[in-house]
């Protein structure tokens, strides 16, 4: 049984080393044996007083927010449940009832 990865991308188990990378045969893909930390893994979205947010976490709006495009307002204290964390200007993808999907940053929620 082998002990090297299977391809991050085609999940092929024939991977083999040459020098400092892992090639797949089958899919032509190369990466580093020695893998730095994903983009996932190192970066930590925080809400307002500093606590970590995951996927799916539910949290609440501290701060009047007008709604780019319509004459809406998300309400303080709107709770917005299973979010979405995003790479971007805006940190979170979520629906919100009644407005829809929208983006919101983590400085303007806290976690419920």
């Amino acid at each position: 049984m082998s002990s090297l990865p299977k391809c991050p991308q085609c999940s092929s188990e024939y991977t083999y080393e040459d020098g400092a990378l892992y090639i797949c045969p089958e899919c032509a893909h190369e990466w580093p044996r020695e893998a730095a930390p994903s983009a996932e893994e190192s970066r930590v979205v925080r809400d307002a007083h500093g606590n970590v947010l995951a996927d799916g976490d539910t949290v609440t709006v501290i701060k009047d927010l007008k709604v780019k495009g319509s004459s809406s307002v998300v309400k303080v204290g709107t709770k917005v449940r299973n979010i979405r964390l995003v790479d971007g200007d805006h940190d979170i993808d979520c629906r919100i009832e009644g407005i829809g999907a929208m983006g919101l940053k983590s400085e303007f929620v806290k976690k419920a």
